[in-house]
C-alpha cells in the first residue's frame, strides 16, 4: 500500500531477479488479490451450492486462512533479510520461510472447523501452526515496517506471560505459553478477528481501486483540477496541494502514500512559487493526513469503526463531515493568510489548465466515485462489494477514455492486481501486529486493567481525563499506520472515554483524530518526514509548522465529545446552523492570529487577542448555559479587533505606508 505504481511495475518486471522471485512472486500476487475481490463478491456461492461441494459452508476464518498463507509466503519473496535492499535472490532460509507460511496457511484454512473445536484443548498441531505464523509475521513485520512495532508486541506478550507477577491493580491472569500462542495466531479474539477480515476484504478492494486510478489517468484528473480550479489565486500552488491531497487521500486513506502521490507534482510547485520548503512540506503532509478524515471514503478505518461501533457506514460518515470541513477550512485560511503575508502569488497562466477542458476529458471520472456512493449508501452494499464494482467502474472508463494520455490497458489491470498485494503486505504485518495486541488484551485481561488504570488516573474528571487521552494517543500513534493506530486505541483508550460517560462514537472519533496527529507532531511525526524528504527540508522544522498547519485537529475533538452536534448526533437545524457559522468565524480569527496576518501583519498582542476571540466563538452553544456568552463575547471581541485593525489599515495607506 505504500508502494507507487511505479514500484508495483518494477516489482512485476523481474529483471535481475533469481528465476523463484521471477515466475513466483506476481502470480501468487495477483491470485492473492483475486481471491480477495472474489470473496468481496461472494462469487464462491454463485452458481452453485459450495455446502454439496466441500460438505459445509465455508468459515470466513478459512478464506482469511488461506490469505494469510499466500501474504506470508510473498512477504518472504519480497522483502530481503536486510531492510532496504533489493531482492535479486532468493536465499534457502527465504526459500523455507515462504514455504512454510503458505503451509501453515493452507493448513488452518483446511483443518479450522475441527481445530477451533478443540482450541481450549490446545491439541499439537494448533500450537506448532500457531507457532509458525506467529514467528513468520514476526519476522516479515520487522522486515517491511521496522523494529519499532516488533518491539512493541513483544512488550505486550510479555505482559501477558509475566503479568500475573505483578503486585496491585495491573496484575493480569496467569496464561501459559502454549494457550498464548495458540490464542493470538489462531483465535478470533486474536489474528484471526475483525482486523484480518478488514485486511483481507476491504483493504484490497480499495487499493485495487487506487491503483487502477493511478494506471488510468484518475489521478491525474485531481491534480489538474486542483490546478485549474485553485491555481489563479494567491498562494495558489498550495491550494491546489490542499485540494489534490483532500480528493486522493479520502480514497487511498494512507498519508505517507498519499504524500508520494501529490507530493512529488505540488511540493515543487509551492517552493517555486515562494513558500519556504519547510511549509511547503508541512501542508503537503497535513493536507494528506487530513484525507484520511475527509468523507466519504475515509480509507479503510472508517469501515472498521462502524464495524467495531455497530452502527452503518453512513453513521460514521456524516459523523466526520463537521469535524473534516473545519479542518481544511483552517488549512485554506492558513495557507490563504500565509501567501498574504509572504506575497505569494498566483500560479504562472501557462501552467493553468483550463478547467472546462478539464472537466470535459475528466468528467467520466465521477462514474466510478458515484457508483462507488451509489453502492454503499442506497443499495447498502458491503464496503468491499460497493469497492468492487467501483473498481469495474474505473476499469471501464479506463480502457475506453483514459486521461492525459494514460489509458488503462489489460496489462496494466494484471499489473494493478500484482501492485495491489505486493503494496499492502505490509499492511498485513501490521494488521497481524495488532491482532496479536488484541489477543494478549482479550487472553491476560490487560485490556480492562489499562482502562482501570487510565480512569483511576483521570480522577473521574472528564477533562483531565481527555486530555491524558490525547497525549496516549499522539504517543502511541507515533511510527505507526492509521489501521494499527485505530485498532490500538480504540482497545486501550476508547472504553476509558466510554466509562465515564463519553458517547462511543465521538470517543472512537476523538482517538482517530488524536491518533492521526501523531502523524504530524514530533518527535516521531511520519506523514511531515515524508514531506520533508521530497522538500529538502528539516524533518523537525516541518513537524511543528505542520502542527502549526493542523492546530484545528487538536482542538475540534474536544468540542464533539462535549457537544455532539458537531458528530451530526441529537440535531436540531437551528443548532447545527449556529454551531457551524461560529465555528467557521473562530476558526477563521485563530488562524490570522496563528499566521499573524489580517490585512497587513499583526504586532503579537493583536493576534492573541484575535485568537482569543476565535476559541471564544468555537466553543459550541450545547457545551453548557454559559457558552451562548462565550459566543457573544467572542463575536463583540472579534468584530472589534476586524474592524480596529482595518481601519487602521486603511489609514497607514492613506498616510502613504506609515503606521499613525
Amino acid at each position: 500500500m505504500t508502494e507507487t505504481a511505479k514500484d508495483a511495475e518494477t516489482a512485476t518486471a523481474g529483471a535481475g531477479l533469481s528465476p523463484a522471485v521471477r515466475v513466483l512472486r506476481a502470480p501468487l500476487a495477483a491470485l492473492t488479490t483475486l481471491l480477495s475481490l472474489a470473496w468481496a463478491m461472494e462469487i464462491p456461492q454463485w452458481g452453485f451450492d459450495i455446502k454439496s461441494l466441500v460438505g459445509y459452508t465455508p468459515y470466513n476464518e478459512q478464506f482469511m486462512a488461506a490469505i494469510l498463507g499466500l501474504v506470508l509466503c510473498l512477504v518472504y519473496l519480497h522483502f530481503p533479510a536486510r531492510r532496504g535492499a533489493v531482492r535479486t535472490r532468493l536465499p534457502w532460509y527465504d526459500a523455507l520461510a515462504s514455504a512454510a507460511g503458505l503451509g501453515a496457511g493452507g493448513y488452518v484454512a483446511v483443518v479450522y472447523p475441527d481445530m477451533i473445536t478443540l482450541l481450549t484443548e490446545v491439541p499439537a498441531d494448533t500450537v506448532v501452526a500457531g507457532t509458525i505464523i506467529f514467528a513468520l509475521c514476526m519476522e516479515g513485520l520487522r522486515r517491511s515496517v521496522g523494529y519499532t512495532l516488533v518491539v512493541v508486541v513483544l512488550i505486550f506478550v510479555a505482559f501477558g506471560l509475566l503479568g500475573h507477577l505483578l503486585p496491585g491493580k495491573m496484575q493480569a491472569r496467569e496464561v501459559e505459553l502454549a494457550v498464548m500462542v495458540t490464542t493470538l495466531a489462531l483465535d478470533t479474539s486474536g489474528l484471526f478477528g475483525i482486523v484480518l477480515k478488514v485486511a483481507t476484504t476491504i483493504v484490497f478492494a480499495f487499493v485495487f481501486f487506487g491503483q487502477l486510478l493511478l494506471r488510468s489517468g484518475g489521478s491525474e484528473v485531481f491534480n489538474d483540477f486542483s490546478l485549474a480550479a485553485m491555481g489563479r489565486f494567491r498562494g495558489g500552488s498550495a491550494k491546489i496541494a490542499v485540494t489534490g491531497s483532500s480528493l486522493f487521500g479520502t480514497v487511498s486513506g494512507l498519508a505517507a502514500s498519499n504524500i508520494m502521490a501529490t507530493g512529488v507534482v505540488t511540493i515543487p510547485l509551492m517552493k517555486k512559487a515562494g513558500y519556504r520548503p519547510h511549509v511547503a512540506a508541512a501542508i503537503e503532509a497535513v493536507a494528506s493526513t487530513g484525507g484520511q478524515l475527509m468523507p466519504p471514503v475515509m480509507g479503510a478505518v472508517a469501515f472498521l469503526m462502524a464495524d467495531i461501533l455497530g452502527v452503518t457506514y453512513g453513521t460514521i460518515v456524516l459523523a466526520a463531515l463537521i469535524p473534516a470541513i473545519l479542518y481544511y477550512v483552517a488549512l485554506f485560511i492558513m495557507v490563504d493568510l500565509e501567501a498574504a503575508k509572504h506575497g505569494i502569488a498566483r500560479v504562472e497562466e501557462a501552467r493553468i489548465p483550463r478547467l472546462r477542458q478539464v472537466l470535459a476529458r475528466g468528467w467520466p471520472f465521477v462514474i466510478p466515485f458515484a457508483v462507488l456512493i451509489y453502492a454503499l449508501f442506497n443499495l447498502n452494499y458491503r464496503p468491499e462489494t460497493a469497492a468492487f464494482w467501483a473498481c469495474m467502474a474505473v476499469i471501464a472508463v479506463g480502457l475506453s477514455l483514459g486521461y492525459g494520455g494514460n489509458r488503462l490497458t489489460l496489462k496494466g489491470i494484471g499489473e494493478a492486481l500484482v501492485g495491489t498485494c505486493l503494496g499492502a503486505l505490509d499492511v498485513f504485518m501490521i494488521v497481524a501486529a495488532a491482532g496479536f495486541i488484541l489477543g494478549v488484551l482479550n487472553v491476560a485481561g490487560l485490556g480492562f486493567l489499562l482502562t482501570s488504570a487510565l480512569v483511576s488516573l483521570g480522577e473521574g474528571h472528564m477533562l483531565a481525563l481527555l486530555l491524558l487521552a490525547a497525549v496516549m494517543c499522539i504517543i502511541l500513534g507515533m511510527g505507526m499506520p492509521t489501521v494499527s493506530v485505530y485498532i490500538l486505541l480504540a482497545v486501550l483508550i476508547a472504553p476509558a472515554l466510554a466509562e465515564v460517560g463519553v458517547n462511543k462514537l465521538s470517543a472512537h472519533m476523538f482517538i482517530f483524530y488524536f491518533g492521526m496527529m501523531s502523524f504530524i507532531t514530533p518527535p516521531v511525526a511520519i506523514a511531515a518526514f515524508f514531506a520533508a524528504n521530497l522538500a529538502k527540508s528539516d524533518p523537525m522544522r516541518t513537524g511543528f509548522a505542520a502542527m502549526r498547519f493542523g492546530w484545528t485537529a487538536y482542538i475540534v475533538p474536544f468540542l464533539f465529545v462535549f457537544s455532539p452536534v458537531l458528530l451530526l448526533q441529537e440535531v436540531e437545524p437551528v443548532n447545527l446552523a449556529i454551531a457551524l457559522a461560529t465555528a467557521v468565524a473562530g476558526v477563521w480569527l485563530v488562524c490570522t492570529g496563528a499566521i499573524g496576518y489580517l490585512v497587513r501583519p499583526l504586532a503579537p498582542p493583536m493576534r492573541v487577542a484575535l485568537a482569543a476571540a476565535g476559541f471564544l466563538l468555537m466553543v459550541p452553544r450545547d457545551v453548557g448555559p454559559w457558552a451562548i456568552w462565550s459566543d457573544l463575547v467572542g463575536l463583540v471581541l472579534g468584530l472589534a479587533l476586524v474592524t480596529w485593525e482595518w481601519v487602521r489599515s486603511r489609514r497607514a495607506q492613506a498616510a502613504g505606508g506609515a503606521a499613525p
